[in-house]
């Protein structure tokens, strides 16, 4: 059987009954809505019924049938399409309320997607709103972190130029003790020089005088202010180290903050438009941070007070040098210059007693040469007197030859014993004047040997002193040199021709001025004095050995 038309279960299919239905609800009257609103998904993440209009809103207009029509409902009837075709027509009341109900619902459905569309572009501007000031919160903030950045950057290099320059002067500073330690090796050397040359002094010369007591006490400072001077040294490069670990951190500081400054750039240039963005989903729930602001801020400032600490005691240790150079120059002078006053002192002893002594020297020679002169006179009187004595004694011898009573004791026999008695005595007191002048010629020689060699010790004394001591000892390091400006080596500077020198043997000779005199060599006095031979320097002078030769290095008589 063919159906044709409506279905069988369509409401019209059956005969009209009244079921007690309200009329439609007036045209003013806005329909009941439901609010769904389902939050806002990222693109590609839709809600996967977003598609379904009832997800949205719900319109209820319909009227629900009264319960006691309920029960009247009869069962549809299968009817043949031409019975159903006579039964398929609404009444125009049925088709109007049809027709304001659609009309009515599209209202709602209208003004509900009116509302909807508003409220979506009020959130939308809203959350723009916000996002925008969100992302210029964020650009401050980053703008501000690196303001903060840019501050703590600019602090560390400055206190890293800073104390670069501290460094750099502290390596200048450690360079002028080392060449001023250096420096005090040549005068150290000829004050050892000097003392290791008045060793060679002889006799009564080897005195300890204020001479070398000043020289043991211009040793005893200038090794002094060696060791002060390298002490300093190490202290200083201790504290170089110190520096340099100082300096470590700052550039580890400044080139963490460039790179982090580099990236809060590049992420405060990025703009929503930027090519360069992407998505890394999970990065707000990672946190990867180590520090927060407060110690972010503590950490630079540790660095750079640890630096400025660290350029205080680069300070102080620079003032200390420079006063320690100061003390060390004005102390160094000072004792060369008290030396060399109780040399000039001693010099000037020496020289008034050794011209005191030759003073004696040509007076006991002249002495000697009255005495021989007596003595020739005393001789010659002697044998003068001879011959008197012969002749009296002969006459004597004559008379005692007269015979008998001839043999008178007369005057003239009185005369000849008295006479013999005379010359007898006139001849010992001679012969007496004759050995005490001789005794006194003798000691006169062995005075005149004694003052000749006194005059040879005091000559050997000068020559030392003088010619050798003072000759190394005209020139000192200046100022500059001893406060580490200005770096010599040895064998070069104002001690190149002074360099020590150590002779093999003192200075001595046998005669005034017509002896020899041995000079480490065979140096004589009387003229072309030399000194040959080869000294090593000893381990405490030089490493290296000078050949001396030269007149200045011979005694002077």
């Amino acid at each position: 059987m063919e159906f044709l038309g409506t279905t069988q279960t369509a409401s019209f299919c059956g005969p009209k009954k009244g079921c007690g239905l309200q009329a439609l609800p007036p045209a003013g009257q806005e329909p009941v809505v439901q609010e769904c609103y389902q939050p806002f998904h990222l693109p590609g993440y839709r809600y996967l019924n977003a598609w379904r209009p009832s997800v949205f809103h719900k319109i209820a207009t319909s009227q629900t049938i009264p319960e006691e029509c309920s029960g009247i409902r009869r069962p549809p009837t299968i009817l043949p399409s031409l019975r159903s075709a006579l039964f398929c027509r609404y009444t125009p009341r049925d088709w109007d309320r049809s027709n304001d109900l659609q009309i009515r619902n599209a209202e709602a459905s209208r003004l509900w997607a009116s509302r909807l569309t508003g409220d979506s572009l009020r959130i939308m501007q809203d959350k723009d709103q916000l996002i925008h000031q969100m992302q210029e919160g964020t650009s401050r903030n980053l703008g501000q972190r690196l303001s903060d950045l840019g501050f703590w950057k600019s602090e560390l290099c400055y206190e890293l130029d800073r104390l670069l320059t501290e460094s750099s002067s502290m390596d200048t500073l450690k360079r002028r003790l080392e060449c001023a330690a250096e420096e005090v090796n040549c005068p150290l050397q000829v004050a050892l020089e000097c003392l290791y040359n008045r060793e060679k002094r002889i006799g009564i010369d080897l005195v300890h005088d204020d001479v070398e007591k000043n020289l043991i006490r211009e040793v005893d400072l200038l090794k002094c202010c060696q060791d002060q001077m390298r002490k300093l040294a190490k202290r200083i490069d201790f504290q170089i180290r110190d520096n340099r670990d100082a300096q470590h951190s700052l550039e580890r500081d400044i080139e963490d903050k460039s790179s982090a400054q580099y990236i809060d750039e590049n992420c405060f240039n990025l703009r929503s438009t930027s090519d360069s963005i992407s998505f890394f989903h999970g990065m707000e729930k990672f946190d990867g941070t180590v520090s927060i602001p407060e110690t972010w801020v503590k950490f630079s400032n540790d660095n750079i007070r640890h630096a400025q600490n660290m350029r205080a005691n680069s300070i102080r240790l620079r003032e200390e040098a420079e006063h320690l150079f100061e003390t060390l120059s004005d102390q160094m002078w000072k004792q060369f210059t008290n030396t060399n006053l109780a040399f000039n002192a001693r010099i000037s002893e020496e020289t008034d007693v050794k011209n005191k002594l030759q003073t004696q020297l040509a007076k006991i020679l002249q002495e000697i040469f009255q005495a021989e002169n007596t003595i020739m006179l005393l001789e010659r009187a002697i044998v003068a007197k001879e011959c008197p004595l012969k002749m009296a004694q002969t006459m004597l011898a004559c008379r005692t030859r007269r015979p008998n009573v001839e043999l008178c004791r007369d005057v003239p026999q009185f005369r000849l014993v008295n006479e013999v008695f005379t010359i007898d005595d006139t001849l010992q007191t001679l012969k007496l004047r004759l050995r005490e002048t001789q005794d006194t010629l003798q000691l006169l020689v062995m005075t005149k040997s004694r003052l000749e060699h006194e005059l040879a010790i005091k000559a050997n004394t000068l020559c030392i002193d003088k010619d050798k001591c003072m000759s190394m000892r005209k020139s000192f390091p200046s100022t500059p040199r001893l406060t580490g400006y200005t770096c010599s080596a040895i064998g070069s500077g104002p001690y190149a021709n002074h360099a020590p020198r150590i002779s093999s043997g003192p200075c001595s000779g046998s005669a005034l001025c017509r002896g020899p005199a041995s000079c480490g060599g065979g140096a004589s006095c009387g003229g072309g004095a030399s000194c040959g031979g080869h000294a090593p320097y000893g381990s405490a002078l030089c490493p290296h050995s000078v050949s001396r030769s030269g007149p200045g290095f011979a005694p002077v008589c």
